[in-house]
């Protein structure tokens, strides 16, 4: 689980890092396709039918529009601001799980604890929103870096919608090569469109763009996601949920480093707070164990 929050982290960087040969709403499509195909050949291998009954394929499709949403706004709003920020809104994605399936679901009503950490991690979004530097305003625009950072709360937004669909659709009973392989062909198909109709098709063949290309198709999108999907039957999700937080941790540690992104202490307090309610809300369960044993 380490690991993958290093490579979830990481993710953001690399596609920022490369974003001047490569567009990243392009990246990410030429890495859903290519992740497609790798999927495919493994279901083949396994010889795992892929089911097109109306129970299946129709959630499935929904689910791979709200992916492909999600990494439409993560890859524009890479181009608006920093990786730092694109990996702490992006990861707001348990919030707005919990609150779809407060609503959605009667057992997953949100309890006092829950709702203290959407308190807070609503008011570290305000706090990181609008207690920007004069420096970082006039270096890098305000309205661009709102803007960016309103994209990446609406890919969190996004991500969510795309797990409530699997969690409440008969997705949840399918494979996970399967669920997969819906959203991967979705957002191939549609984030190329973009691609197209944006005008973010260069594409320039240097090494850097073919490491970026690599990292983001064999270990991103292929190997990490089915990893996750097989540490989540193997594991309790709530304790996987506990180390989840360290991914914008790692995001903004590579942000800093690869990119020499500036930390401002208005993003570092909101960030924090943003954390603090992520573990609140997806670690209820464990923190409500944790404190009962100790008492």
């Amino acid at each position: 689980m380490l690991v993958l929050c290093m490579i979830w982290g990481l993710q953001q960087s690399v596609l920022k890092l490369a974003a001047s040969d490569i567009a990243p709403i392009m990246q990410i499509a030429l890495r859903s396709g290519i992740a497609a195909v790798l999927v495919a050949l493994l279901m083949f291998w396994r010889k795992e039918r892929i089911s097109l009954s109306d129970g299946v394929w129709r959630p499935g499709l929904l689910a791979g529009l709200f992916f492909a949403l999600e990494f439409l706004f993560v890859g524009e709003g890479l181009r608006h601001t920093t990786a730092s920020h694109t990996a702490v809104f992006l990861y707001t994605a348990p919030i707005f799980v919990a609150l779809g399936l407060h609503l959605k679901l009667p057992a997953e009503r949100l309890n006092r604890l829950q709702w203290l950490g959407i308190v807070l991690a609503f008011a570290g979004i305000v706090v990181t929103f609008f207690g920007r530097s004069q420096q970082v305003v006039a270096t890098q625009g305000l309205q661009t870096m709102l803007w960016g950072d309103i994209l990446a709360l609406l890919g969190g937004m996004a991500w969510a919608a795309t797990t409530i669909v699997i969690r409440c659709s008969s997705l949840a009973r399918a494979s996970a090569s399967q669920t997969l392989l819906y959203q991967l062909v979705a957002a191939f198909v549609l984030l190329l469109l973009a691609a197209f109709g944006l005008g973010q098709t260069t594409v320039k063949a240097t090494p850097l763009v073919w490491g970026s290309l690599l990292f983001q198709s064999l270990v991103v999108s292929f190997a990490s996601f089915l990893v996750w999907f097989w540490l989540l039957r193997q594991y309790l999700a709530s304790r996987l949920g506990v180390f989840s937080f360290m991914t914008p941790l790692f995001g903004v540690a590579f942000g800093v480093w690869l990119l020499n992104e500036t930390l401002e202490p208005s993003f570092l307090l909101g960030a924090i707070l943003v954390l603090g309610g992520v573990i609140l809300v997806s670690s209820h369960g464990w923190l409500q164990q944790f404190i009962q044993r100790h008492k």
